[in-house]
């Protein structure tokens, strides 16, 4: 049975199943030549890859026998000249060394002949070697292609019977929703003639209410937005403020209006709702402003705003729920926790920790003073050592001064002629 849609305006007639169809096959048309597309970019990338391989390899192998030709050349010129030189140089005696010479450049030439040759088989061995890894790529190429193909057809199949079934069930659904739609018009044709124009602002109503609650569950992913059901009298929603915790902190009751006109009815029956659910704030969300307001604002204990200032209007709100929340939380117990620091303090665990700082800061005390005492015993032997040194000298200069006389020199600070801060 073809599910045919007519235009309201131009009164034309069309398959659904044929466009959404049409729709489907076009899109994943574009996505095979898409991957199409892709997977032959990335073969030509390889491609041009090798073929720049093997031309990078055919300059180096021509440049390396024009070499080994250029050094051949030289040898043979050198040996060329060598030999007119002994020739010319040489006499008939030395003609036998000469030949010996020869031979010896001959077997030289030979094993150098023999090398180029074994290096010609090494570089047509690389370039056979090349050959093969090109042929061995490209047939490697040509089966990741093959395997792209049927992946790709693999998945246009798999594509096609999942469309297929979309549609099928699409059709099923279709073809169920018009039989209620027809048992529904048989029943109730005059009921439906005077839904026909409160049907839309209804649905319009419900868009609004899943949009409200979006809006809050995407800015509020820690909150709970409970949304209150179809038949149930009261507001739209209600969002659970909850902290870092995630203890519940209070609550925000919200309505939302979609129409062209303010109706002050709107606050007194969200104020009740309010009081019913036992909200702390009431938001009415509303494409329209009473008279003497033109932004969002607070109006009978009701905050008012638009669409696109909800999300902030409900997190200031929410911040103000906490912090009041969190307030009241830190005033419980108050006399409570009074007694528990009065009774810390006068307890036995606070006069053991203030029993051990004082015995440690006499500890420390004590360890200096007993510090202090050896220290001045330490000075006063030394003080009795010097003492006997400077005697035991005053007493040697004084016999050397005796027994020399005037020719040995004075010290003063030995013949008591200083004062008393040199004598310190």
């Amino acid at each position: 049975m073809a599910n045919n849609i007519k235009c309201p305006n131009c009164g034309h007639e069309f398959d659904v199943e044929n466009v959404i169809a049409a729709d489907l096959e076009q899109k994943y048309k574009q996505q095979y030549q898409k991957e199409l597309q892709k997977s032959l970019s990335s073969i030509e990338e390889d491609k041009k890859k090798l073929q720049e391989n093997q031309q990078r390899f055919e300059e180096t192998k021509k440049r390396e026998n024009e070499i080994f030709a250029q050094k051949m050349q030289q040898e043979r010129q050198k040996i060329e000249n060598d030999l007119k030189e002994q020739i010319t140089k040489s006499t008939a005696a030395d003609f036998e060394n000469q030949l010996r010479m020869l031979e010896n450049n001959n077997k030289d030439n030979e094993e150098k002949l023999k090398e180029a040759r074994k290096k010609e088989l090494e570089f047509l061995q690389k370039e056979q070697e090349l050959k093969n890894k090109e042929a061995e790529m490209e047939i490697t190429l040509q089966k990741k292609l093959q395997q792209e193909r049927e992946s790709l057809s693999e998945q246009i199949r798999k594509q096609e019977v999942e469309k297929n079934g979309l549609k099928e069930a699409e059709f099923q659904m279709k073809m169920k929703s018009l039989e209620i739609q027809l048992e529904e018009q048989k029943k109730l044709a005059d009921e439906m003639k005077r839904r026909a124009e409160q049907g839309s602002m209804q649905r319009q109503g419900e868009v609004q209410e899943l949009l409200l609650e979006d809006i809050l569950k995407e800015n509020f992913p820690f909150d709970v937005i409970e949304e209150v059901g179809k038949g149930v009298e009261g507001a739209d929603c209600i969002q659970l403020v909850r902290n870092n915790s995630g203890v519940v902190c209070g609550r925000i009751i919200y309505e939302s209006k979609r129409t062209k006109a303010w109706s002050n009815g709107w606050i007194d029956k969200l104020k009740t709702d309010k009081r019913t659910s036992g909200s702390d704030v009431a938001i009415l969300v509303s494409q329209v402003f009473p008279k003497d307001m033109e932004k969002f604002g607070e109006k009978d204990g009701v905050w008012i705003c638009n669409f696109s200032e909800v999300g902030s209007v409900a997190y200031l709100l929410r911040e103000g729920i906490i912090k009041v929340f969190n307030a009241n939380k830190a005033q419980e117990n108050k006399g409570d926790k009074m007694q528990m620091l009065y009774d810390y303090l006068t307890g036995n665990e606070f006069r053991g920790q203030m029993e051990a700082i004082v015995e440690g800061f006499v500890s420390m005390k004590n360890s200096i003073t007993k510090e202090r005492i050896q220290m001045e015993k330490m000075w006063k032997e030394r003080e009795k050592q010097l003492e006997k040194v400077l005697l035991s000298t005053s007493g040697l200069y004084g016999s050397v001064k005796g027994i020399a006389g005037a020719s040995v020199n004075d010290i003063p600070l030995l013949e008591g002629d200083f004062t008393e801060d040199e004598a310190i």
